[in-house]
């Protein structure tokens, strides 16, 4: 995990997914460093965040130590706002921030994982 300015920031994500790119646009904005686990074909990294967050959807990000599990970008920003880490700002990016994975991308988990939509 990074620590830049006491954050610390794990981001469980897919790597293709509409979700997953939303939460990587907002800490991109913000210029926020974090540990971007890839949770695709990886079973120890599932896990941990199942266990962590309490359920099986992504994505989910660890904020000093405070889970938001299955959040949207939009959702992250939110909390990055009303928590005082950042101030709000105008992305340059026109990535949504608030969309899933649309028809074509890959949703299975793999097969030790639940198959399921973002």
């Amino acid at each position: 995990m990074e620590k830049e300015n006491n954050i610390l920031i794990k981001a469980y994500l897919k790597p293709s997914c509409g979700w997953s790119r939303g939460v990587r646009a907002v800490l991109a904005k913000y210029q926020l460093p974090y540990d971007d686990i890839n949770i695709i074909g990886n079973a120890e990294a599932y896990s941990e965040m199942v266990t962590k967050s309490g359920q099986p959807l992504s994505p989910c990000v660890e904020i000093n130590g405070e889970m938001l599990a299955d959040v949207s970008g939009e959702e992250v920003e939110g909390y990055l706002i009303s928590h005082g880490i950042v101030a709000p700002a105008k992305s340059v990016d026109d990535t949504p921030i608030d969309r899933g994975c649309h028809d074509g991308e890959p949703v299975e988990m793999g097969s030790w994982g639940t198959k399921k939509g973002s």
